[in-house]
């Protein structure tokens, strides 16, 4: 495969990081903001920096080129999950426009990053479009997965389909179903991870139907997460090589 960043799958090179250290601030802020995010608990600060070492110490051992996004006023606990504030394409980044309202801040955040480190920008979403990056997944370079949900609709998946044109053949959607409602969170990420051009990690029981024959029918083998794992996110993985 030639080098691209429009992969989910392919050998890991570089890589974009908020540590809890920026994200949570502190113990103080951690503790007056969890609960309106709706985390299940508050999340132990010392053992989530230690945890972060440990997961930092993967990629410096495989060699990958690590950049960290800097704390910043306007963005809250949540910004620790990079992935959702900009969707990257070979021909630069896009940058969301989030569902979540407490998550309005992060995109222009990493767009301030981007700008200052010369990666290049592709485009923008603007309201009404609303999406987020979680709910983006490459099965193929050529083959963009979209799930339509509370935070990621309708305008959002056509300006996708609009940014994505010269270098996407497909956008494919996936109705994400209600689940716990608006409030909680719910990502195409939270039911699937390609892990190689023809293996994937889901949890069926939440995916739709035509979806998911979609995958069999391009020739996915699905690695089945059991509902004891769906919780701590089983289904949600990162290849690396």
């Amino acid at each position: 495969m030639k080098q691209t960043v429009q992969s989910d799958y392919a050998e890991l090179k570089s890589v974009l990081l908020k540590h809890p250290r920026e994200a949570f601030r502190s113990r103080d802020y951690l503790a007056a903001h969890w609960q309106e995010l709706h985390y299940l608990a508050m999340p132990d600060y010392d053992k989530a920096l230690q945890e972060y070492e440990a997961f930092v110490e993967i990629f410096v051992s495989h060699n990958i080129e690590i950049n960290f996004l800097p704390a910043t006023p306007d963005t809250g606990l949540d910004s620790i999950y990079v992935r959702d504030a900009s969707i990257p394409t070979d021909q630069g980044m896009l940058i969301c426009n989030m569902g979540k309202p407490q998550r309005q801040g992060e995109p222009s955040a990493q767009l301030s990053f981007y700008l200052q480190n010369n990666w290049p920008v592709l485009g923008s979403f603007q309201p009404p479009a609303t999406i987020e990056g979680g709910d983006v997944a490459w099965l193929r370079p050529d083959i963009l997965a979209v799930g339509h949900g509370y935070r990621t609709n309708k305008a959002g998946i056509d300006m996708l389909r609009e940014l994505t044109a010269h270098t996407v053949k497909e956008v494919v959607v996936m109705e994400s179903p209600h689940y716990k409602g608006p409030d909680d969170v719910f990502h195409l990420m939270s039911v699937l991870s390609p892990v190689d051009h023809n293996l994937a990690v889901v949890y069926s029981p939440l995916m739709s139907v035509p979806f998911r024959n979609y995958l069999l029918d391009l020739g996915f083998e699905l690695v089945e997460v059991p509902g004891e794992e769906f919780d701590t996110l089983g289904s949600n993985v990162l290849a690396i090589a």
